[in-house]
């Protein structure tokens, strides 16, 4: 039984995309946020897995589509959270977090093919990583991997390896982190949600400075 996971924050004024702020205001990176994780969850309900699982830290709102079972993030860093989202599945997962709306079925449909490889990585511009998949969901593979830094992605990749996993690749993709990374992923992707509030709200900015 393969698994899509979905790990996310509740898209609240002053939790999610802080790094946003500013130019936004709080409230607009909420929907910023909003917006992605909305992008992220209907091209996950699109993708043929068995289960489709959002692991959440808050409360599910009008965004959740239909078909997603909702799982509390456990307590702890994100190496740990990510390890207990894995630990609670039964066979093959892939993980994909909140921050690229402009990932697509046919992006990811690879990914859910286990013939070939026991693991994909799909690494993120700024050093980490947006997309990881296991045949053997192994929590031991994500303990003690340190986050949010420029080395995250090689140092978990490398764990992979020294796993002796074979490792599919997927594309590099840049993370919505900053107001940079929001204009670039808002011109990749222009038919998304996320890109469609960007363009409103970065509009209303420029008619008020005006």
């Amino acid at each position: 039984m393969t698994t899509l996971l979905v790990i996310a924050k509740q898209p609240l004024p002053g939790r999610v995309k802080t790094r946003l702020t500013p130019p936004f205001t709080p409230e607009e990176a909420a929907s910023l946020a909003e917006a992605a994780l909305a992008d992220t969850l209907a091209t996950a309900a699109r993708l043929p897995a068995d289960r489709h699982v959002l692991v959440l830290d808050g409360a599910p709102g009008p965004w959740l589509p239909p078909g997603f079972h909702v799982l509390p993030q456990t307590a702890g860093g994100l190496d740990v959270r990510l390890a207990a989202a894995f630990a609670a599945c039964a066979g093959p997962a892939l993980l994909i977090g909140m921050d690229t709306p402009q990932i697509t079925p046919e992006l990811l449909a690879s990914a859910l093919c286990w013939d070939t490889h026991d693991a994909w990585f799909g690494p993120a511009a700024d050093g980490g990583f947006w997309a990881l998949g296991l045949a053997v969901p192994e929590p031991a593979l994500l303990l003690g991997v340190p986050m949010s830094r420029p080395d995250t992605g090689a140092v978990q990749h490398a764990r992979l390896r020294a796993a002796g996993l074979s490792i599919g690749a997927l594309p590099v993709l840049r993370d919505v982190d900053t107001a940079r990374d929001a204009l670039h992923v808002a011109r990749e992707a222009p038919e998304t949600r996320f890109a469609a509030r960007h363009a409103r709200l970065t509009a209303a900015t420029a008619g008020a400075a005006s």
